[in-house]
């Protein structure tokens, strides 16, 4: 079994990657149990234990089980593993929630009782922004703050208009971060238009915003139909791009598009829970 401090290095080594996992610590143990209060172990998203201990098969499953819902919904929890008949007695059965925990039966013949909490660590959603616009400075700086690991792809002599940001290039295409980005503004206004619009329809991202017209996208869109762009890629595209909030500053249209990644963002959550 590795030691906690061993355990927390190995969380920030896969945090650095990038990578999602759960980290399962016992909290309580009742009676005679194999895991010990602060056992902790790390779960991926392969449903494997890469790290760490937490106690034989009477826990093993049912802790694998809530790792991956912890995962699938971004949500810690409190499992409670106890026998059968200490959890009749509290009117609960496995697989139950009540008052915030969630029950497990434990039915090896130690009939011990451990608690578990499952704590998700989720890499942050990866955002590109295109162009060196108002609208682009202020949405790169409003994801930022946001919990977003931004990127952005402007000219060279433009970068120093933005803060500080995880990445910056001058190439649209994005190199090695293209297969890790899930969206994409483009917020060039009139600057190279065309060529970032057909990098992002080549790129993996599920979401991709343009800051423009309906009529200055429908132009665009016909060119990028043109050059061989499908059109179910096409008809994913957003424009104008955000919240219908009648945004009119720079500041209030990276406010409206900041805010629909947000809502896409938890509404996946939401949906995983439901």
């Amino acid at each position: 079994m590795l030691p906690a401090e061993n355990i927390l290095e190995l969380a920030n080594g896969l945090k650095a990657k990038g990578e999602s996992f759960a980290m399962a610590t016992v909290v309580r143990t009742v009676a005679a149990t194999a895991a010990k209060a602060g056992a902790k172990a790390l779960i991926g998203t392969d449903g494997t234990i890469s790290g760490g201990w937490i106690g034989g098969g009477c826990a093993r499953a049912a802790v694998l089980r809530a790792a991956a819902a912890c995962l699938a919904d971004g949500q810690p929890r409190l499992l409670s593993v106890q026998p059968e008949d200490v959890l009749l007695a509290q009117g609960v059965r496995s697989g139950e929630a009540k008052e915030g925990v969630q029950f497990a039966k434990n039915a090896c013949p130690s009939k011990g009782t451990m608690d578990i909490f499952i704590e998700p660590y989720l890499p942050r959603p990866h955002l590109a922004v295109y162009g060196a616009s108002p609208v682009a400075v202020a949405v790169a700086e409003l994801a930022s703050r946001m919990g977003f690991r931004v990127t952005v792809a402007a000219p060279i002599a433009e970068h120093e208009k933005f803060t500080p940001v995880d990445h910056i290039t001058e190439d649209f295409s994005l190199g090695n971060e293209q297969n890790q980005v899930a969206y994409i503004v483009v917020a060039t206004q009139g600057v190279g238009d065309y060529a970032a619009l057909t990098a992002a329809m080549n790129s993996g991202a599920n979401y991709i915003a343009f800051v423009a017209s309906h009529k200055k996208a429908a132009t665009l869109k016909e060119k990028l139909a043109l050059s061989g762009v499908s059109d179910n890629r096409l008809a994913s595209l957003r424009a104008p791009a955000g919240i219908d909030l009648g945004a009119i500053t720079p500041d209030e249209i990276a406010f409206s598009i900041v805010g629909e990644l947000i809502k896409l963002r938890r509404r996946g959550h939401r949906d995983a829970v439901a």
